[in-house]
């Protein structure tokens, strides 16, 4: 077999071969059903995450939510945090939980508990009393309000490959604020025994190293947009530990939403009482959390599922988006992120085009920087601003998901000297673990589209994206530490966001 070659599935994606992703085969969770979880030591099936909560002005008020999973079984949780104001521990509200029980996998709990009152921009302590008894402790950079913050930001990961956890370790070491994957967070389906397999043991390591991953979630408030493989499958009769982003992340609920099957969300089939079990373990996260938005220092960001089911035309999508950027006009930064790329110089979904049906709205709204993955490699266009092309009727002249438009380029700008764009910079952050794309186009200049300024796919990669007042400087790590790329964006000023939105 020819292991340069790769698979690709109905999907149009890659599949690792299972000599890559060092398994059986990829799908070997198909025989994992029913099987009990590894419980770690204090009762946890998964040990404490940190989310921003349902409330997108959490962090603002000194809120972060911890997130943790154990057995189906009556326990007495609670939840304690120190951020060095007072001497004493001081207790969260009680914390409360959902019922995961689904076909083809053991009852378990999603337990979550809101630690208040932080002190903006230091550390805290946090720790987890099972029945009175402390079993797990963890320190974590608090809410942010100052100017100065630092976000990891990466796509297409949970593959359960050697690149997965090098990317993990080199988030670590970079120390962020936040955490943002952008889309598919784990392979092949987003299913709770995928995530099981190769995400958690990723992302919640026991230790930190390049072999194993790292214990980032415990430390890194995480947030997450909607990939193909994490949300378009929707038939629960075929796999009923689906769409488990709606079970295990816990993001603001401030999005559209709509009937099911229209234009913003995608029929959910399956029985009856299997769309009665998802429904019940998701709670008000489906379908409301695939697009949603928040407020982090003095920047806003906007995450939208660009998955095929959601109409980027709809009136009332395209009102969601404008008004969430209006609001947001205090805002030094604004920030896009979600999975499709809408300016893509690879072979690799090079067709998959239709998220530019949006950038008029993100132009208009004054969006600096729109991240993505989908494509696993790293791509940085120029600035640039786009007119979509249109038919006599006023319609965007679409060919399936091809949309046709012309740009217009800053190329005065260079990130170094030159570091003011005039129009938005596109970045495609999707080598976060899984099987590389396109890795002969790094050799030939001529198969780029104008618009790209840097091409990376020989090498799985990651986003440091730093904000410091009217300054973001943003740079491209390999999975081996190595710096990839760099450039700086200003600004005349820093506009603190607490002051007006």
């Amino acid at each position: 077999m020819n292991l340069r070659r790769p698979l690709m599935a109905a999907c149009g994606c890659l599949l690792l071969v299972p000599a890559l992703c060092g398994l059986s085969g990829c799908d070997r969770d198909l025989d994992e059903l029913n099987k009990p979880p590894r419980i770690h030591p204090g009762g946890f099936i998964v040990r404490p995450y940190l989310q921003l909560g349902d409330d997108p002005a959490g962090t603002r008020s000194g809120t972060i939510r911890v997130v943790w999973q154990t057995e189906d079984v009556d326990v007495d949780w609670s939840v304690e945090s120190n951020d060095g104001s007072a001497r004493a521990w001081r207790p969260a509200a009680a914390p409360r939980w959902r019922r995961v029980a689904v076909d083809g996998v053991l009852p378990h709990r999603v337990h979550h508990a809101d630690i208040t009152g932080l002190r903006p921009d230091g550390a805290f302590a946090y720790r987890l009393r099972r029945s009175g008894e402390v079993v797990f402790t963890a320190e974590a950079a608090g809410p942010k309000s100052s100017l100065l913050h630092r976000v990891a930001i990466f796509g297409d990961c949970g593959a359960g490959t050697a690149a997965e956890r090098a990317i993990a370790f080199q988030a670590y070491r970079e120390r962020p604020d936040l955490l943002l994957i952008v889309g598919d967070i784990v392979y092949n389906r987003g299913r709770i025994t995928e995530y099981r397999r190769k995400f958690w043991p990723v992302f919640d390591a026991d230790a930190a190293s390049m072999a194993a991953g790292a214990p980032l979630l415990r430390s890194t408030i995480t947030v997450t947009a909607p990939g193909n493989h994490d949300t378009a499958g929707r038939d629960l009769n075929e796999f009923p530990d689906g769409l488990a982003y709606y079970l295990y992340w816990d993001q603001p609920l401030n999005g559209p939403t709509g009937p099911d099957g229209g234009p913003i969300v995608a029929h959910l089939a399956g029985t009856e009482a299997r769309r009665k079990a998802f429904r019940d373990a998701a709670g008000p996260a489906y379908p409301r959390m695939a697009s949603y938005s928040f407020d982090y220092g003095n920047a806003h960001w906007t995450i939208l599922d660009s998955d095929a089911y959601v109409d980027w035309s709809n009136p009332e999508f395209r009102a969601w988006v404008e008004r969430d950027l209006a609001a947001a006009k205090n805002a030094t930064w604004r920030f896009v992120a979600f999975h499709h790329p809408p300016f893509n110089s690879s072979r690799a979904h090079f067709g998959d085009q239709r998220t530019r049906l949006l950038v008029d709205v993100f132009e208009a709204g004054r969006v600096d920087v729109v991240w993505s993955g989908h494509v696993h490699n790293y791509q940085r266009t120029h600035p640039l601003t786009f007119a979509v092309d249109r038919t006599p009727d006023g319609k965007p002249a679409r060919v399936a998901d091809k949309v046709p438009g012309r740009w217009t380029l800053d190329n005065e700008y260079d990130g170094r000297t030159h570091t003011r764009p005039r129009g938005i910079i596109y970045v495609t952050t999707g080598g976060g673990g899984a099987s590389l794309y396109d890795l002969e186009q790094d050799a030939d200049p001529g198969s780029l589209q104008p618009y790209t300024e840097k091409f990376i796919s020989r090498v799985n990669s990651l986003s440091i994206a730093e904000v410091d007042g009217p300054t973001l400087t943003v740079r491209q790590i390999a999975a081996d530490g190595r710096e990839l790329d760099r450039f700086v964006v200003t600004k005349e000023s820093p506009r603190p966001l607490a002051s007006g939105r």
